[in-house]
């Protein structure tokens, strides 16, 4: 991030100020790097690093060969005090979920794995790896850990698709009835498998376990929302 106070901080600051007071509006090209600089007086690649400080944040998206746009709403807004599934969150909002499978495996699960799913040291897993769409844009990439028993010894990890709540369900019979889950605010170039080297992105972090009504860990999932483009609200009541 840019050290408060210099010139990359004051021009992302100011382009953040002109932003919120709709100078700019969402879906619009902001000015050229050029302009940006006269407008600033500063050179261009500073303004070109004031505009990787919010394309960071999700504030604004950039189209190599064509300009910097102001981001547009988020894509998904969902109640954190709800569980449902990504998919139905998506399809809610009335956009068409999608998702792409990354990876299927089963594995020893680490310590603090076996921990959270409560199940010996020794025990193994089928490690999934997601990358979760809406309209076709990626919203979050999820890391998730279904343990022995709930997926079944000896069969084929390609037959999980879609959605793992309805999996769970439609295939298990088994109905995930609450989580606990921890929520953490993330910045790396390592979590998306897609996002080109080097890329930062700024994440909101859902650590969760997924239990039946029975208090039996069904999942473990740590899934990781692009900031702008999934948004969490929370009803608080006094």
């Amino acid at each position: 991030m840019a050290r408060p106070g210099s010139r990359v901080a004051l021009v992302a600051d100011g382009l953040r100020a002109a932003i919120r007071a709709e100078e700019f509006g969402e879906g619009e090209r902001l000015p050229t790097e050029a302009q940006l600089a006269m407008r600033f007086g500063v050179s261009r690649p500073t303004v070109r690093a004031a505009l990787r400080e919010l394309e960071t944040i999700a504030l604004v998206r950039t189209q190599h060969g064509v300009g910097t746009f102001v981001s547009e709403s988020p894509a998904v807004t969902a109640g954190l005090e709800r569980l449902d599934s990504i998919t139905e969150s998506i399809r809610n909002t009335g956009r068409e979920p999608g998702m792409i499978y990354k990876g299927r495996v089963v594995r020893p699960l680490m310590p603090d794995e076996a921990e959270k799913l409560q199940v010996a040291g020794d025990a193994h897993a089928l490690e999934l790896r997601r990358t979760i769409l809406a309209d076709g844009e990626v919203v979050a990439y999820s890391y998730d850990l279904m343990p022995e028993g709930v997926f079944p010894a000896g069969a084929d990890p390609e037959s999980v698709v879609g959605s793992l709540f309805a999996y769970l369900r439609n295939v298990r019979e088994m109905h995930p009835h609450h989580a606990v889950a921890e929520v953490h605010a993330v910045q790396s170039d390592r979590i998306g498998w897609d996002v080109p080297l080097g890329r930062s992105a700024l994440y909101v972090l859902l650590d969760q376990v997924h239990f039946d009504r029975s208090d039996r860990p069904l999942l473990y999932s740590r899934t990781y929302f692009l900031e702008g483009r999934y948004a969490f609200t929370i009803r608080r009541s006094g």
